[in-house]
């Protein structure tokens, strides 16, 4: 029977390798790259694996400007479209001010009464100040009167007496008696009118220095510009001017609109959403890692993302802002009841808020909503 290592084709004989020698060396083969393997994923990983976490479970987010009419009134005409880009202060929106134009008149009006007012009042002052003046000196020629009425009366008391006593002697006729009882009634009556023109006359100084008295308290320590009413009627006025200028809406902030949600004609009212501006060189990425990711994770490490939109060729660059104050689930419409008998343990997932880079977002612009690839660097510090 001829050897089974061997077989003949032909002349020449053909050796068959042993399988036994062959498995061997496919075996160590395999050993040794999937040895290899290991190494190089074990040195990657200690050199760079270990000091980096990554995410695809990242949004592009931004601090949407909502426009809304501090004044109620019918929309004229709307300059903006959406995905129209807007410089602050651009006029995006006119509402009819015909409205405010009118009470912004009236209150004009309103203060140019109160400055009249306050002229009219300071001259009434002054007018009273002149008045009470004269009636002092009015009580001085009324005292002055009295004083003669008083001497006019004595001395016709005097007279009377004089010639009642002499009447019994004969040495005063009766007719002259008569006489002195006539004038000393009129003098007393004329002391009597003189008394009472007194007393008037100070009762009107009196009601002079209160009516005085009052109109300077309503002026007193004030000036056209500083009276009460006629700050009252300029504020007034500024509230007026400042709702007739509130009629144009301008652009809080520079970026692009969306979510228009008005027409020409519509009636608007203070508070209602008009449109919102996403502003979009500010924009930041919310990355939400897993709770276990964060354990080497510290503001302002260095991140690298990159977009859907651009691919892989676009390398975003930015840094760790914060941590937001609770995961998703916490803050929920329902929120997750754990406390519960049948309760299975799920990674939460906590936002990290990062900041980009403001010229690689000028180069290559993103749009709220986008999905981010992030990654952490956890080697870095704030200061690299």
């Amino acid at each position: 029977m001829p050897d089974d290592s061997s077989l003949k084709i032909g002349s020449a004989p053909v050796t068959k390798a042993p399988p036994g020698g062959l498995r061997r060396r496919l075996l160590l083969g395999i050993a040794g790259v999937v040895l290899l393997a290991g190494l190089g994923y074990g040195t990657w990983y200690t050199l760079i694996g270990a000091h980096h976490v990554s995410t695809d479970n990242a949004y592009v987010g931004a601090d949407t400007a909502e426009v809304t009419p501090m004044v109620a009134g019918q929309v004229l005409d709307v300059l903006v479209e959406d995905t129209k880009s807007v410089k602050k202060g651009d006029v995006l929106v006119r509402i009819d001010d015909r409205d405010a134009r009118i009470v912004l008149e009236q209150a004009e009006a309103d203060l140019a009464k109160a400055r009249r007012q306050f002229g009219q009042t300071s001259a009434t002052e002054a007018a009273l100040g002149a008045q009470t003046e004269a009636r002092t000196a009015a009580i001085a020629s009324a005292q002055a009167q009295l004083a003669s009425a008083q001497a006019a009366f004595e001395k016709a008391q005097i007279d009377l007496d004089r010639r009642r006593n002499l009447a019994p002697s004969g040495a005063v006729s009766a007719e002259e008696l008569t006489t002195a009882e006539n004038a000393f009634a009129a003098a007393k009556a004329n002391l009597e009118v003189t008394r009472a023109g007194l007393a008037q006359a100070g009762s009107s100084r009196g009601q002079s220095f209160r009516d005085q008295a009052a109109i300077r308290a309503l002026i007193e320590g004030t000036t056209v510009d500083t009276n009460p009413d006629v700050i009252s009627a300029q504020s007034k006025v500024d509230q007026a001017q400042l709702d007739l200028e509130r009629t144009v809406i301008r652009a809080p902030v520079d970026g692009v609109v969306t979510a228009r949600a008005i027409q020409v004609g519509q009636r608007v009212a203070p508070g209602a959403t008009l449109m919102r501006i996403v502003p979009v060189a500010e924009l930041y990425v919310d990355a939400n890692f897993k709770e276990g990711q964060l354990r080497k994770v510290k503001v302002g490490q260095a991140v690298t993302m990159t977009s859907d939109l651009y691919g892989g060729d676009v390398v975003y660059h930015g840094r760790v802002a914060g941590f937001s104050g609770g995961t998703g689930a916490a803050f929920a419409l329902i929120p997750a009841q754990n406390a519960t008998g049948n309760w299975i343990k799920i990674v939460q997932r906590l936002p990290v808020r990062v900041i980009l880079d403001p010229r690689e977002l000028a180069a290559h612009p993103l749009r709220v909503g986008l999905t981010m690839d992030a990654d952490i660097d956890t080697s870095t510090t704030a200061s690299e």
